[in-house]
Formats: C-alpha cells, sequence, structure tokens
C-alpha cells in the first residue's frame, strides 16, 4: 500500500485506532515511535493513537499489555486512553484502524484511512487481532506483528519524506 502524500510537506503524522484504546493501538504507537525515533524521523513524523469506544479514556495501558513492551525494551508509561474523533481524518495524514470493526467505526476505507495490517510485510491486509479477553500469548502476537509492521511503515516514511515528491 501507498502511503498518501503529507498535508504538510516534510512532516507527517499518523493516528493508530483499537477499541479501547489500551492495548493494540497504544502498542503500535510505542513500537512505531520508538522506531521513527531510530531512523531519525522523529523531528518530522507524529504518531497518535485512540480508541473508538471511551470505557478507558484517561487511564493507563492494560497492565498485560504494557508487561509484553517493557520486557521488550520499551517504555509504556507514559500513555493514557483516549477517545478517537472524527477531526482525526482531517488532522492526520494517515489513520490505521487495528481490525475491520475498527476500520468502520472510523468511516471506513478512503485515501487518508487504512488498516494497519495493509504495511504488514508477512500478512498483508490482516487484522491485528484482539488480545485483551486472551492468554499472553495474545499479547506476543500483538507485539510481534506491530514490530514488523511499524518498520515496514518507517521505510516508507522514510522513502516518502526523503523524496520530496510530496513538495
Amino acid at each position: 500500500m501507498r502511503l498518501p502524500l503529507p498535508r504538510n510537506p516534510g512532516r507527517y503524522s499518523v493516528a493508530l485506532v483499537c477499541l479501547g484504546n489500551i492495548c493494540r493501538s497504544p502498542m503500535a504507537q510505542v513500537v512505531l515511535e520508538r522506531r521513527v525515533a531510530a531512523a531519525g524521523l522523529d523531528d518530522r513524523v507524529t504518531v497518535r493513537s485512540a480508541g473508538t469506544g471511551d470505557w478507558h479514556v484517561g487511564q493507563p495501558m492494560d497492565s498485560r499489555a504494557a508487561a509484553k513492551l517493557s520486557a521488550a525494551g520499551y517504555d509504556p508509561s507514559s500513555h493514557r486512553a483516549r477517545q478517537y474523533d472524527d477531526s482525526w481524518v482531517d488532522d492526520h495524514d494517515l489513520v490505521l484502524a487495528m481490525d475491520h470493526a475498527n476500520l468502520a467505526a472510523v468511516g471506513g476505507r478512503s485515501e487518508r484511512v487504512a488498516m494497519f495490517g495493509d504495511h504488514d510485510p508477512l500478512e498483508p491486509g490482516g487484522e491485528v487481532a484482539d488480545p485483551y479477553y486472551g492468554g499472553e500469548d495474545g499479547f506476543a502476537d500483538v507485539l510481534a506483528k506491530v514490530e514488523r509492521t511499524s518498520d515496514a511503515l518507517v521505510d516508507e516514511l522514510s522513502a516518502l519524506l526523503s523524496s520530496g515528491s510530496y513538495a
């Protein structure tokens, strides 16, 4: 999948969306932010996450998600859940939903709205399964998927922002 052009040349904003913003999208946010920084793009790329529901607004990440990230060397401590707002489509260059229900909740596919899994190099178009009601393996699966997909996204962002073709 090709990234849409940035609204502001030289800058790019990505929003990640799941159901409650305590498992999948915050895990993806933490990983993608780390990958963006490692690529030297953190001054040009911003990453946010939100949930379509409001049940967890203001709460930290699910403890199992935070533990899985911490064990892998990430810092999940600053996350606080927030709710997705329809204005995010206009405020971000790209909105990526974790599953088809999240995609429908944010208005479906468009030029700037897609599935996070569309960028997964191993399972293109696949969903990031919600691990909330499952065991530890579900969180490990989410982490593996968001790590490899974040790597692919950073490669795409780097190519887009370095090409100057958006100007």
